[in-house]
Order: C-alpha cells, then structure tokens, then sequence
C-alpha cells in the first residue's frame, strides 16, 4: 500500500514539473507610416495552444489561440508573418514540432469562421522547427484570430533548466503593400 500511495504522490507532483507548451506570444504592426489601422493582441495564456513534453514523449499539441488582429480599419489586404523565435533552444529539446496554423474571422454575427481566400477556404499552413515564419495575405477590413489547430511533437529530453522551454511566437503585421 505504501508503495501505491508513493507512486500516486511521484506523479501528482511530476504533473505540476513536466514541461508545458504555453506561448509567449508576442506582436507588432510595421506600418512605416506610424499607422495603427492594424493592431495586433497576444491571446490570453489561458486560451493558449498546449502540450506536455518529457523525455522520449510523441505527442500532440491541443488546440489554442495566439494572437487576434483588428484590421477594421484597414481597407486594403494585411500580410502576416508568424514566427517561432526561440528555435535555437527548442531544437536542443525537440526532435521535432509541427503545428497547423488556423485564422479564423469575425462574421456580422460576431461569430469566428474560417475565411475565405480567393474563393476557397484558407490553405493548410504549417509551422515548424524548420520553416519559421509563415507568411499569409488576408483581406482587410476586418478581425482575425490566428491559432494553432492541432500539431505534434517528438521530445528528445526534457533536462531544460527549469524544465520549460515553450515555444514563443510573434507575428508581424502590416498592409501588403509593405511587406512586399
């Protein structure tokens, strides 16, 4: 029985020390002009896509939010450039990392729907260790929640100090025009 209660006490406690995807997300609109038509907003850690890493683990990533844009007031199309910032640390704990992207667009009904792109649906998009940023043209003129739908992971070792090393992401806005 000792033995029991001991194992149950090893594994609440690794629950709370097991490393966590949680993003620190972080964004900025680049119009040169000093333009705020398109302000950018990190999600709330609570609504953050996650997952747990430990040694040896596959495993997959729930889905979660990382960034809303307002382009409202942007008439023209907006490009966005999602990024992992901190690869350089996670490819000493990963094997691998593949999320798909999701946007996701405010209808009249205030009600989030995928959008539509040149008359089809919004194409598949994946983010990954090796092809960190993405980048995607939406039309303006309105609000957008950039997520991460699903993804997967491979965890070499989770001896990272601390035992953390989330991802973190940052998205670049900006008319199109710009960022061309």
């Amino acid at each position: 029985m000792r033995r029991i209660i001991t194992f149950i006490i090893i594994i609440v406690l690794a629950a709370f020390f097991i490393p966590r995807l949680v993003s620190a997300a972080y964004g900025q609109t680049n119009d040169a002009n000093g333009n705020s038509a398109i302000q950018v907003a990190a999600a709330a850690l609570s609504s953050a896509p996650s997952a747990e890493f430990y040694g040896g683990a596959i495993g997959s990533v729930t889905p979660g939010d990382l960034f809303y844009v307002d382009a409202a007031g942007n008439p023209g199309d907006i490009s966005l450039s999602l990024h992992i910032t901190n690869t350089d640390d996670l490819i000493h704990y990963l094997r691998y990392l593949t999320l798909k992207v999701a946007v996701y667009v405010e209808d009249s009904n205030r009600q989030w729907i995928k959008p539509v792109i040149n008359g089809g649906e919004f194409p598949e998009t994946y983010l990954t260790l090796q092809n960190s940023p993405v980048t995607f043209t939406l039309p303006g003129g309105a609000h957008y929640t950039i997520a991460i739908e699903s993804g997967c992971f491979y965890c070499l070792s989770a001896g990272h100090a601390g035992n953390n090393f989330p991802p973190r992401f940052y998205l670049d806005a900006g008319p199109a025009e710009l960022c061309d």
